[in-house]
């Protein structure tokens, strides 16, 4: 079936986001890094062993540096924003995509960041443009869904691998046009075929993490963080000015781990400040001031590129098998 229904735990899940936040947070992050740290170490292990590192699990592609959410775990929403706006030149934006076909790239792409994709008038067409050049990509596209309706989705299918439409509420119900877009994908199964659309229900107060002490609902109280990151690792985060950040968790955009408008994609990501950064940090987030107190950890695509690679490693340098068809 092309389109389902995830809730994160059902209506316990939701009820323990909603009446014990705290609780619910510190359980998670526990649980998780409880749960990855051996395959997190491999990885690891895996990237560090290499002549030259391999390619990213994941290439995120910040076109324009604003949402129209609320969400109140998250900086980027339109009540908190604080980031002058920006949107990508089409030059550097095909520019990118040329550079990672060249590279041979066949990992995951998306076109999001710290924002809403929609807000950006050119993101089906840059879609389709991706589809042409990196054909053997996983690309996918995470929305909030306020803008979405069918024809959008019928528009953007051909160029995806997946469509993730994060429902953000607060009654676990979805969102008039969400619905109808679920009816009609659910009546009409085979224009879709192609694509896995996943809807999420998402509590849009919930309390997740401090993201590097971003997140406007959960303080950086500066307890250390001893556990590791794969972020740097595994994602390349572009910013809509080209400069290569560190993750999703620096939603101010001060950090400059390269800048695409002076070097190629492959460079950046061998750049002396990204050896740096992963040799700080290989053992713990201790070492890496802007990593120390931070408790991000993500859930989703990342761990299925991750046990991918792990299961595929003699095949990685020539052809990353990330691709779920």
């Amino acid at each position: 079936m092309p389109i389902r229904i995830h809730n994160f735990g059902g209506a316990i899940g939701w009820n323990l986001q909603k009446l014990f936040p705290k609780l619910s947070s510190e359980s998670y992050l526990k649980l998780q890094f409880i749960s990855r740290r051996k395959s997190q170490r491999e990885y690891i292990d895996f990237f560090t062993d290499k002549s030259e590192s391999p390619y990213p699990c994941i290439v995120n592609i910040e076109t324009i540096n604003r949402c129209n959410g609320t969400c109140e775990f998250c900086t980027a929403n339109k009540n908190a924003e604080k980031r002058p706006y920006m949107r990508m030149e089409d030059d550097l934006f095909y520019r990118i995509i040329d550079q990672l076909k060249d590279w041979g790239y066949k990992g995951h792409l998306t076109l999001y960041g710290n924002n809403e994709p929609y807000l950006d008038t050119r993101i089906t067409e840059f879609h389709k443009y991706c589809r042409e050049q990196l054909p053997e990509s996983f690309i996918f596209l995470s929305t909030n869904g306020l803008l979405l309706d069918i024809d959008k989705v019928k528009a953007i299918a051909p160029y995806v691998n997946q469509l993730i439409i994060n429902n953000y509420c607060t009654d676990m119900k979805l969102f008039d046009n969400i619905r109808v877009i679920y009816e009609y994908v659910k009546a009409h199964p085979d224009e879709f075929r192609d694509v896995d659309i996943l809807i999420q229900l998402r509590y849009k107060k919930a309390v997740l993490t401090n993201r590097a002490g971003s997140a406007p609902n959960k303080k950086n109280t500066k307890k250390v963080i001893t556990e590791t990151c794969l972020m740097p690792y595994t994602d390349m985060f572009i910013f809509p000015n080209g400069k290569l950040g560190i993750c999703c968790c620096d939603n101010f955009e001060v950090s400059n781990l390269a800048d695409l408008n002076e070097v190629d994609v492959k460079e950046a990501w061998n750049s002396a400040k990204y050896q740096k950064l992963r040799e700080a940090i290989k053992n713990g987030r201790q070492d890496y001031p802007f990593c120390k107190y931070c408790d991000f950890i993500d859930a989703g695509l990342r761990m299925d590129a991750v046990r991918d690679v792990l299961e595929h490693k003699e095949m990685h340098g020539a052809r990353q098998s990330l691709i779920r068809k």
